[in-house]
This record gives structure tokens, C-alpha cells and sequence, in this order.
């Protein structure tokens, strides 16, 4: 039973690594209607306070709004580096944190304390060119999952966008043996988390996730308290999503936000031919043999959702982040 599941948890990381490979030309969108010219860039290793990421700041002077940039089930530092240096090039100051499967973090994406993103957004908040009013956290799949934890224990998170994510925290992936035990802690603590669900056996990575949400009832103390975030929500999804339902995880967190008067701003991007590739930045690039074929959507719909998704985050982050926040 333990190698197919095995192969299946490290499928996402080996279909982004054929997809660099094997990467097609998408072709050009028209400028994103928020966009700004591509700013020059200063990158530099932090390892500072027990983290491992990399810092790009803008060049040009003044304090700038500032992101926390998260990667998903991949781990390691080069995808959520990548995945970073879209939003450097729009006038952001960004961390990309890693959190494990490198050098210095664990090896296993278990029980990851929530503190040490909570340090990460402290260190960003010091730097004298970041203006501590201005934060955001940008996160996708595992990490956007994440992201909604994050924003929903630091109040100084003003901007979360959390792509094909989850409203529920899951079990951890943990190799060679995938044991029951949760993706994050706090406290020192466990949180509570969903299992995955092997009643019929093992099919698809998508049934894991599916057959527990059917049980979430028994388990609420899983969900996420998204309703604590103290600013605007942007989720994105793709219905043909392969991997998890993001598109019916990210309409739990509108629901669970709508029953509470959740006050700030709230959307959900949902594009019907894309699956777990619809949030990546189009910079990034696709590949039909890559994350598109495997993780759901055909190549035109992921890219369509890439496209219209970019330009949906920067007017999103231009709004939400454009002054300081009342005090």
C-alpha cells in the first residue's frame, strides 16, 4: 500500500520539476491592469533566528509593502523562490520562506511550529525599508493552507491570498511512512487536523482528501478560524482542480467568513477548465506535461486562469496594502 501513496505524495514535486524541463511558451497576456514596470531587484540569504529564506527588496527608496511568500507540498527553497520573484519585480519587499525539505528546516512537512512564520513576518516587519503596516502573505496549496493559519494568528497580516488551499488543517506528509500525525503545531502542540481517508483503499490522491471532508463533521476542530484574519481574503481555485478540492475548500472558507460578519473584504477566483495550477503566476510558465496534465485543467485553461488570476492578485495587494492601516 505505502508505494503507491509515496509515489503519489512526491508526484506534485517531480511534475514541477518536468515542467522546467519541458516548459512551452504561453502566450502573451496583455499587461496586468495593477501592474507596475519591473523594478529592480537586491536578493540576499536570510538565516537569521533559526529561518531559511531569501529576502528581494525593491531598489528604489521609500518603506514598500511587504509579502510573506509560501510554497506547497514541494518543500525546499527553489520553487517558493520562483515563486517570489514575480512579486519583488512589482515594488514588493519579499521573504521567501522556507519551511521544509531543505537544509535547516525539517525534512518532513510535520508538525511545522506556526511560530516560525510568525518569526519570519517579524523579521520582514524590522526591515527599515518594509512599512510595518503594509503586510500580506501569499500562499499556495500545502501553503496556502498556510497562508489562512498564519493570517488567522497575526493580526498584522492586512492581505492573505491563499491559492487552491484548504480550509481545513491536514495530515502531515511524512516519508517513507506517511504517518497520522499533523501538517503544523502551535504551542508546541499538535494542531488538530483531518486524516486522510483510506476506508476504500488507496486511488487517487484527490479520494484522500475528499472521503475526510465528507467526515469534517466529527472533526470541526480541524477547520481553519479564518475569521480571525484581520484584513481582505483573496482565494483562488481551479474546479478541475486533481490534487484537493480546492474550489469546494476555498467555498467553505467564504461560507465559514460570511456566517461570522467577517468585516474585511472578501473574494474567491474560481475558473472551471483550470486545476491546482490556477494561482502560479504566468511568469512561471507551463508545461503540458508538467503540473497541468497531472494536477487538473487543460494547458488553455490553466494558463487563462494564470493570467486573469496575476492580474486579479496585483489589483488585489495594490488595494488592500495601499495605506497604512488605521491605528
Amino acid at each position: 500500500m505505502l508505494k503507491p501513496i509515496l509515489a503519489a505524495g512526491l508526484s506534485l514535486a517531480a511534475a514541477t520539476a518536468a515542467a522546467a524541463q519541458a516548459q512551452q511558451a504561453v502566450p502573451r497576456q496583455p499587461a496586468p491592469q495593477c501592474a507596475v514596470a519591473d523594478t529592480a531587484t537586491t536578493a540576499e540569504e536570510v538565516r537569521a533566528n533559526g529561518l531559511v529564506a531569501q529576502y528581494i527588496r525593491p531598489n528604489r527608496p521609500g518603506r514598500h509593502p511587504a509579502l510573506l511568500i509560501l510554497g506547497g507540498s514541494e518543500g525546499g527553497t527553489e520553487g517558493v523562490r520562483r515563486l517570489a520573484a514575480p512579486f519583488a519585480a512589482q515594488g514588493y519587499a519579499v521573504l521567501a520562506l522556507t519551511y521544509f525539505g531543505a537544509e535547516g528546516v525539517p525534512q518532513n512537512l510535520d508538525q511545522i511550529p506556526l511560530e516560525y512564520f510568525a518569526t519570519g513576518l517579524a523579521w520582514l516587519a524590522a526591515r527599515a525599508e518594509v512599512d510595518p503596516a503594509r503586510l500580506g502573505v501569499y500562499g499556495i496549496s500545502k501553503g496556502g493552507e498556510a497562508a489562512l493559519l498564519v493570517a488567522s494568528r497575526n493580526p498584522r497580516v492586512r492581505a492573505t491570498v491563499a491559492g487552491v488551499p484548504s480550509n481545513v488543517t491536514w495530515q502531515g506528509i511524512i516519508r517513507p511512512a506517511w504517518d497520522n500525525r499533523s501538517s503544523w503545531s502551535e504551542g508546541g502542540r499538535p494542531l488538530p487536523h483531518l486524516a486522510y481517508d483510506f476506508s476504500r483503499g488507496f486511488t487517487s490522491i484527490y479520494a484522500l482528501y475528499e472521503g475526510a471532508l465528507a467526515n469534517l463533521a466529527q472533526h470541526r476542530d480541524a477547520e481553519i478560524p479564518v475569521e480571525r484574519i484581520n484584513g481582505a481574503v483573496l482565494l483562488i481555485s481551479g474546479r478541475a482542480d486533481r490534487l484537493w478540492p480546492s474550489s469546494a475548500m476555498s467555498d467553505a472558507v467564504v461560507a465559514r467568513l460570511r456566517a461570522h460578519d467577517f468585516r474585511f473584504p472578501v473574494q474567491h477566483l474560481a475558473f472551471d477548465d483550470a486545476g491546482h495550477a490556477a494561482s502560479s503566476p504566468p511568469a512561471l510558465g507551463a508545461s503540458s506535461q508538467g503540473p497541468d496534465s497531472f494536477v487538473g485543467g487543460t494547458v488553455e485553461g490553466n494558463a487563462r486562469a494564470r493570467a486573469e488570476s496575476w492580474r486579479a492578485t496585483l489589483c488585489f495587494l495594490r488595494d488592500a496594502l495601499a495605506t497604512p492601516a488605521r491605528r
